[in-house]
């Protein structure tokens, strides 16, 4: 008992001194355990406090050191609670601006960009080495220029390549964050627009090496692609896993493995990225295999998702997309597109329709060698659908684009009405039975009057057609043709239409037209009906545009183009009437759109006559009566010329509205996305064009002319335009109060070139009158600014003018005579100069009767002939030049009263603003300045 008492004893106390022990040694650990935490705690508050100044001082002299772009923030803080558990450096309200030239616009723009410390460098090294970065609530704006400068070359690398000591800072990066920013790339010289909101980015690597591979992840919210200002992607879900290798030494990139998801769709994109001196190198496989063609459309623009939602969409999808080559825009170097686009078996139905679309199949291929529309090749193998017993069937290739080679088969039976359906084009309502058997095969060159062989079919039965625009649709649309061409030439083509008609607000419209060699067209055409254009362009139009009026035909042409051009009107049997009723015409040479209020033709073998003809162009008015003759020849061939004879009367005519536009930009359309920018383009007038295919003649009236501010009265003569030249012969009118004789020849070469010859006869105009309201009298007779008198006028001049209708002053060449009756010249500045130098006070305002001063204009010198006056018993004789610039070379003699025998020698010089008088018979000669362009 005692012996078990014992040993009970003995384990007891034991047990007691073991649990004792252990309590000591948890307590202990707990106890150093909390002080290292204190320590750590304190550390990680200390250490940023001791070294803060340091860190600062680096990060900001590596700063100025190594980027080319302005920085700015408003507050620096060290801490390791920013981004736990590293220690960083962060910039609060951080701006970067660009590389030049976008130095003053911001390259990057954060609420706070943080750099990670490696702590061993900051404790034990000589350098401060970077290695995370950390970007939150960020803006990276990406930006290149036509010429291919870009904004983002903010890093000054290293031009020695000799070993030297580390820096005391060093960018040494194995992590990069960023988070909730928005990335825009608008590159101007590609035209690539690209928007990532809501862009998210985690990467690793080793930073550090000259080549390491880089783990990514990203999340896009929103992304859109915008290239050639047309979206391809917009508003798209994008996640993706990425390896990426990256050369630091060439910048360059090679995509390995990325699984991106653009919405549901899979793609696989692999490839490479070399950032060039001026361009790009590029090597881009974009992937998807056994795709849903559902999951294909979910990537697609917004307006065909909302389509999707309401579509049963069925079938496989093999996508490839390469790009591989240079795109330099200096060198207009591009790189190769190809597109291979399978479908499989495809599926549509729109809304549950009873009459869905089966059996679509797709075969295309695509490439476009250094990105020139010129060397498309495009092949579509098939292009097949079947609603039904209903079929579509087409190939096509095409190779070029301005002169295609073309290979064409199409084949169907479709009711327009159940693919409309099926495919849920909702806008249009399509109706008919489409039925067509054609083949084409060969060039297109209009140049060398080439046309594929063709042959086949084309019919359109019963058709209809209404849009949201007109309430009213196109009905009874009823298309028989038959397109022939053995030869592969226009001269082999034969088009025939029997009949083409339809029906439209309750007027039948009718057309036969049976069409054989387009070299010398063969044409036999019926037309009946009415026409209400204005109606019919609403049906397609969109609202806030509009044209008006209607065209009623009842014509009966038929004939053969050479008859009309070697006069054979004889063999022609055209008749009937065309009337036309506000109807806008444009042409490439106005500017403005020609209103014709009224109009009736009457066409009888070539001559078209005009009865009463009302028409209209901006502010001018027009009465026309006469007629047209080879009007089917010039409508249908390029070479074809308009003759014809007319009486013209007006009330108003505006010669300045009809000045051609020129543009001096480019014209840039962008989508409206942040970013993106645009550069207007910038009209210019020009000078007016003159068709060379027109041999007009006019005999024409007009109460009121109205060019460069300059109002002509009663104008009238006759007018002929041959050969893109105006001749104008025995035109008079009232300018000024002054009846006015002119013979005028002009003619436009560009809308920056015209040349022009003039002859002008003015009897007993006002000089002062003419110098204020006539601005060339004015530029030309500076000297007549405080001139009081009647003058008469008889001056021939030739030259050119610009692209504002204004004389080339080296171009003028002529000369003339200006009579003057009775002139008061007062305060003329040669003249004052002169009283002044001669001391003669009479001189300052001459009085000058019955005096001829003949000159010449050529190199922008006027040279004027040795001319005679008396004036308060002084005999002035006057000769020598200026410039139409004003610069005076006078030569004077200026004779003494009473009979001028002695006479005292003067020349004056300067400029009409500033003559300079001195006695003697040396002046200074003017510099003639000689047109450069012929």
């Amino acid at each position: 008992m005692n012996l078990d008492f014992k040993f009970s004893f003995i384990i007891l106390y034991q047990s007691q001194m073991a649990v004792t022990s252990y309590k000591s040694i948890f307590f202990k650990i707990i106890k150093y355990t909390g002080i290292t935490l204190v320590v750590l705690l304190a550390l990680m508050f200390i250490t940023p406090l001791v070294f803060s100044d340091k860190i600062k001082e680096q990060v900001k002299k590596t700063a100025n050191e190594k980027l080319n772009g302005e920085l700015n923030y408003s507050e620096a803080k060290v801490s390791f609670f920013s981004h736990f558990p590293s220690l960083t450096l962060t910039l609060s309200d951080f701006k970067l601006n660009g590389s030049a030239p976008f130095q003053n616009e911001k390259f990057i723009t954060a609420d706070e960009v943080a750099f990670g410390i490696n702590l061993s460098s900051l404790v034990f090294g000589k350098t401060i080495k970077v290695d995370q970065i950390f970007l939150s609530n960020s803006l990276i704006n990406v930006k290149v220029n036509k010429k291919g400068e870009a904004n983002y070359n903010v890093y000054i690398a290293e031009k020695e390549t000799t070993p030297k000591e580390e820096s005391e800072t060093g960018l040494k990066l194995e992590e990069i964050e960023i988070t909730n920013s928005k990335l825009i790339y608008d590159d101007q010289s590609a035209n690539i627009h690209v928007d990532a909101f809501g862009f998210n980015y985690l990467g690793n690597g080793d930073f550090s090496k000259a080549i390491f591979a880089l783990h990514s992840k990203a999340k896009i919210e929103k992304l859109n692609v915008i290239y050639e200002n047309e979206p391809y992607l917009m508003n798209k879900k994008v996640d993706g896993d990425l390896i990426t290798k990256i050369n630091t030494n060439s910048l360059s990139f090679v995509f390995e493995q990325n699984d991106l998801f653009i919405n549901k769709l899979l793609v696989d994109f692999t490839g490479k990225f070399d950032f060039l001196k001026d361009g790009y190198d590029i090597d881009f496989k974009i992937k998807s295999n056994k795709s849903n063609l559902n999951d294909l459309f979910t990537a697609f623009p917004p307006k065909y998702v909302t389509w999707l939602k309401d579509t049963e969409l069925k079938g496989n999808v093999d996508l490839l997309l390469t790009l591989k080559g240079k795109y330099i825009a200096a060198q207009n170097l591009g790189p190769d597109l190809n597109l291979n686009f399978k479908v499989k078996g495809g599926f549509v139905n729109y809304k549950k329709s009873a009459f869905p679309v089966s059996n679509l199949n797709m075969d295309i291929a695509a490439k476009v060698p250094s990105l020139n529309p010129e060397l498309l090749e495009l092949d579509a193998k098939n292009v097949s659908l079947n609603i039904g017993k209903n079929y579509l069937k087409t190939q096509l290739k095409v190779n070029g684009m301005t002169t295609p080679d073309i290979d064409l088969v199409l084949k169907s039976q479709i009711d327009l009405e159940k693919l409309n359906r099926a495919f849920g084009v909702s806008d249009i309502e399509l109706k008919g039975m489409l039925v067509s058997d054609f083949k084409a095969k060969g060039k297109y060159d209009q140049k060398k009057r080439l046309f594929p062989n063709a042959n086949g079919t084309l019919n359109l039965k019963n058709g209809f057609v209404k849009t949201p625009y007109y309430p009213n649709p196109i009905t009874d649309i009823n298309v028989v043709s038959k397109v022939s061409n053995q030869k592969g030439t226009y001269d082999g083509l034969s088009v025939m239409l029997k009949p083409a008609g339809f029906t439209f607000e309750g007027e039948p419209f009718l057309v036969e037209a049976d069409l054989k060699n387009f070299d010398d067209l063969n044409y036999d055409i019926k037309a009946k009906g009415t026409l209400n254009i204005s109606k019919i362009y609403k049906v397609f139009s969109q609202k806030g545009l509009d044209v008006d009026g209607f065209v009623k035909a009842d014509l009966e042409l038929k004939g053969i183009q050479s008859y009309a051009q070697k006069g054979d009107y004889s063999k022609l049997h055209n008749k009937g009437t065309l009337e036309l009723r506000n109807i806008n015409v444009t042409t490439e040479y106005l500017p403005k759109s020609f209103l014709i209020k009224e109009g009736i033709f009457r066409f009888n073998q070539d001559k078209m006559s005009f009865n009463t003809f009302l028409a209209s162009y901006g502010e001018s008015d027009f009465k026309l009566n006469g007629y047209l003759q080879n009007v089917f020849n010039f409508m249908s061939s390029k070479n074809g010329v308009l003759r014809g004879s007319f009486t013209l009367n007006s009330k108003y005519l505006n010669i300045d509205e009809f000045m051609s536009s020129t543009s001096t930009a480019p014209v840039v359309t962008t989508t409206a996305v942040p970013g993106s920018t645009a550069q207007p383009t910038v009209q210019e007038k020009g000078v007016i064009l003159i068709p060379s295919n027109l041999d007009l003649q006019f005999y024409a009236t007009a109460h009121k002319i109205n060019y460069q501010g300059l109002i002509l009265q009663d104008g009238k003569g006759a007018v002929k335009i041959k050969d893109g030249k105006m001749l104008m012969q025995n035109t008079g009118f009232n300018l000024i109060g002054c009846n006015v004789a002119m013979n005028a020849a002009y003619q436009g070469f560009t809308p920056k070139k015209a040349v022009f010859e003039y002859e002008i006869k003015a009897s007993e105009f006002d000089i002062k009158r003419a110098y204020k309201e006539v601005k060339m009298f004015k530029e030309m007779a500076s000297a007549a600014e405080n001139a009081e008198g009647i003058v008469s006028l008889d001056y021939k001049i030739k030259g050119r003018l610009n692209q504002q209708m204004m004389p080339v002053y080296p171009s003028l060449i002529g000369g003339g005579v200006l009579s003057i009756k009775d002139v008061k010249v007062k305060g003329m500045k040669m003249f004052t100069a002169v009283s002044k130098t001669t001391d003669h006070e009479e001189i300052k305002n001459p009085e000058l009767s019955k005096v001829d001063i003949k000159s010449t204009v050529k190199n922008n010198i006027i040279t004027i002939e040795r001319f005679k006056f008396k004036f308060a018993g002084f005999r002035p004789r006057i000769e020598g030049t200026s410039s139409l610039d004003g610069k005076l070379n006078i030569k004077m003699r200026l004779g003494l009263p009473p009979l001028g025998i002695i006479g005292v020698p003067l020349t004056v010089t300067g400029t009409k603003d500033n003559p300079k008088v001195k006695v003697g018979k040396k002046g200074e000669e003017i510099e003639e300045t000689q047109d450069t362009e012929e």
